[in-house]
C-alpha cells in the first residue's frame, strides 16, 4: 500500500472512532466536530493521539465526527452545516477555508482552528491576545515569513533568477504571501510572478509555459488547493527541472526538493490541549491565539541530485531532516 494511502486509512479510521465505546454510567456524551478544509491530513492522528493522552479515550465519554472538504468551498459549507447540526461541544477547524463557514453556521459552538495565517485580518478573532468570540486556535507564521522561502530557494539553487509563486487567489492569504515574496525579490535579484492553483489544467498550462524560459524556480504557498494538487505540482517541478520550495514537509516526502514551515505535529497537539480545556469548561474568548514555536526545514537530497544541485553544507547542518 502506498504511504499516503496508508496514512489516509489510519486517519480516517481514527477520526471515525468514538472516543469511548461506552459512556460511564451517569456521564454525558461529549462530541467533537472536525471540519477539514484540506483533502488529506496526516497530522490529524497527532491531534487524536494527544486527546487520548489527555484522557479523552477509555473511561471518558465522547465521539468525534469528521468531515473532509478537500479544498472545495461548497462542500466545506455543506459539512459546516452538518457538523453544527450534530450539536458538538467543540469543533476543530483545519485551514482558513474551514473557519469562515463554521462561524457563519454557529455563533455558540466553540471553535479551535489550525493552519490559519491571519485570523485577525480574516475576521475570525478580535485580536490574538483576546479572541473575543467563539473561536480561538493556532495561527501560522506572519506574511513576512513567506520571504524566507525565497531566501532558502536561492540558497539551494543560486542560479534561479525567475520564480513562479503558486497561490490561491480566492483567499486573502494567497495575495498576502505573494506580496511578502514580491517585497523580498529585489534584494535577491529575482523576478517573481503569480500562478493560480484553481484547477489542474490551469496549473499545468502556466507552469509549463513558465518553464520554457531558463533559470526558473517555484514557491508553493499555503492553501488547501495546493494540497489538492500536490502530486501534480511535484511532478511538474520534476518534469521541467524546476527547483521548488514548499510550505509543508509532506511535499518533500512525496519527492519535492525542500520545505520550510511550522512543526504541524506540535500545533495539532497544542490544539488538542485547547479542545480539552474547552471541554472542561474554559471559553475560547479566554484562550489567546498562539503562534508557531517550532519550525522545520526538510530537504530531499535525491531530488537535489536529480536537479543537478549540491545542497550547501550549512543547510544540511541546520536541516531537521535530510531525505536520502
Amino acid at each position: 500500500m502506498r504511504r499516503r494511502e496508508f496514512i489516509k486509512a489510519i486517519v480516517y479510521t481514527a477520526a471515525a472512532w468514538p472516543l469511548a465505546v461506552r459512556a460511564q454510567q451517569g456521564e454525558r456524551m461529549r462530541r467533537v466536530g472536525v471540519l477539514e478544509g484540506i483533502p488529506e491530513d496526516p497530522y490529524l492522528a497527532a491531534f487524536l493521539q494527544e486527546l487520548k493522552q489527555l484522557g479523552w479515550v477509555d473511561g471518558h465519554n465522547g465521539r468525534i465526527d469528521t468531515r473532509w472538504g478537500a479544498g472545495k468551498i461548497d462542500d466545506i459549507r455543506k459539512y459546516a452545516a452538518e457538523l453544527t447540526g450534530l450539536a458538538p461541544d467543540v469543533m476543530l477547524a483545519v485551514g482558513t477555508p474551514a473557519v469562515g463557514p463554521l462561524l457563519q453556521a454557529t455563533n455558540t459552538v466553540p471553535i479551535v482552528f489550525l493552519r490559519v495565517t491571519d485570523p485577525v485580518g480574516a475576521g475570525f478573532v478580535d485580536s490574538l491576545a483576546r479572541p473575543g468570540g467563539v473561536a480561538t486556535g493556532f495561527s501560522l507564521s506572519e506574511y513576512s515569513f513567506s520571504g524566507k522561502w525565497l531566501e532558502l530557494l536561492k540558497t539551494i539553487a543560486p542560479g534561479v533568477t525567475r520564480v513562479a509563486v503558486l497561490r490561491d487567489p480566492a483567499i486573502a492569504t494567497g495575495g498576502g504571501q505573494f506580496a511578502a515574496i514580491q517585497s523580498a525579490a529585489p534584494s535577491l535579484r529575482v523576478e517573481v510572478s503569480p500562478i493560480n492553483v484553481r484547477d489542474a489544467g490551469e496549473i499545468e498550462r502556466t507552469v509549463t509555459a513558465f518553464a520554457r524560459v531558463p533559470n526558473g524556480g517555484l514557491i508553493v504557498t499555503r492553501s488547501g488547493l495546493a494540497h489538492v494538487h500536490q502530486d501534480l505540482i511535484i511532478n511538474l517541478a520534476a518534469r521541467h527541472k524546476l527547483p521548488a520550495i514548499y510550505f509543508d514537509r509532506t511535499f518533500v516526502g512525496g519527492g519535492g526538493l525542500i520545505s520550510y514551515g511550522p512543526d504541524y505535529i506540535d500545533q495539532y497537539q497544542r490544539a488538542a490541549s485547547y479542545v480539552d480545556r474547552i471541554l472542561k469548561g474554559e471559553k475560547p474568548a479566554d484562550l489567546p491565539v498562539q503562534s508557531p514555536t517550532k519550525f522545520q526545514l526538510v530537504i530531499n537530497s535525491k531530488t537535489a541530485k536529480a536537479l543537478g544541485l549540491e545542497v550547501p553544507m550549512h543547510l544540511q547542518q541546520i536541516a531537521d531532516e535530510v531525505i536520502e
